[in-house]
């Protein structure tokens, strides 16, 4: 055998071997109950959405999956935890925005967003509202953004945060628009939406879950919500991709585990979190609150992850937004 020939069937060998041995792993798998570290408190929508679709693998799987919730730091300090844990399936991880935006807003990461994790898919997209309190004289998306122009900083916006994808949106809508606002951060949504409904702000994205109740109470005036398509729930409430053609922003979580894990077991877990997004209890529940269940291939949410990075640099760039040095 030629050498070059030989090296050649000695690296086949052994790319045979490893693959081998990953399956053969992945068919045992799993073998132990599975942390599925949640970068948020207890009793918000992260929470939620965690313990929805844990109940539902740790059926699947046969194995408990057992939530640890890890808050703080902007769900950086959960994230690290899962950056350095083996990547043998038995940790998962539940992100969201935030984890597409803090590249960004802070300098010295101590992961890597993307080479230190392998994608499994998207949990679950939801839309936010764009409301206003009921003496803007606005009705559409159109018209407050007339208002805004003819009045420039005029018009008050809040937000949960500085950094905050509520933030981000009103920012990249003032870019799509080309009008000023003037910013309010709040410490949370909550807050934002009571000044909103007293009138110390005049604007405000929020989720569609919590807004709702508002819009039919008459304390806010709904005007759009940011999808690219109408939500199933709220046929008719219009996009502001119907004004701003490409407009899209959302409330999004995906699950994420360590890089280098099997593909056989990212591939189990991707079908595992596809079959509960079906059942009523976890894909119903999100599609009942205006939601968009996931499930796509892991391959086509890591290009949307990475789309999300650049789309929110771009924002974050452009309005001079710094939380880190």
């Amino acid at each position: 055998m030629r050498p070059e020939n030989k090296l050649m069937w000695h690296a086949a060998v052994a790319i045979a071997l490893v693959s081998a041995s990953g399956w053969t792993f992945a068919q045992s798998y799993p073998h132990k109950p599975i942390r599925f570290i949640v970068p948020y408190g207890v009793g918000g929508p992260g929470d939620t959405i965690g313990r929805l679709l844990g109940k539902q693998l740790t059926e699947s799987l046969g194995q408990p999956v057992v939530i640890d919730n890890r808050s703080g730091a902007t769900t950086i300090i959960g994230t690290e935890l899962t950056a350095k844990a083996p990547p043998d399936g038995h940790t998962l991880l539940l992100i969201s925005t935030t984890h597409a935006v803090n590249p960004s807003l802070f300098q010295n990461l101590p992961y890597d967003p993307i080479k230190d994790f392998a994608p499994v898919t998207m949990v679950v997209s939801t839309p936010f509202m764009l409301a206003v309190h009921p003496s803007v004289a606005a009705n559409s998306v159109t018209e407050l953004v007339a208002l805004a122009r003819s009045n420039p900083r005029l018009l008050n916006y809040g937000s949960s945060g500085t950094g905050s994808s509520i933030h981000l949106t009103s920012e990249l809508l003032k870019t799509a628009a080309k009008i000023e606002m003037t910013h309010v951060p709040y410490k949370g949504s909550g807050p934002a939406a009571i000044d909103l409904m007293g009138g110390q702000i005049q604007v405000l994205f929020s989720s569609t879950v919590s807004t709702l109740p508002h819009v039919k109470s008459g304390k806010v005036r709904g005007l759009a919500i940011t999808s690219l398509k109408r939500a199933q729930a709220l046929p008719e409430v219009p996009t502001i991709a119907e004004s701003y053609p490409g407009f899209e922003s959302s409330s999004w979580f995906g699950l994420l585990v360590p890089a280098k894990t099997p593909k056989p077991i990212v591939e189990r877990l991707l079908a595992d979190t596809r079959a509960a997004l079906k059942t009523r209890e976890v894909g119903q529940s999100f599609i009942s609150q205006g939601g968009e269940p996931g499930g796509q291939p892991s391959a086509e949410f890591s290009a949307y992850f990475q789309s999300e990075i650049k789309k929110w640099s771009g924002v974050i760039k452009a309005a001079g937004i710094k939380l880190d040095k």
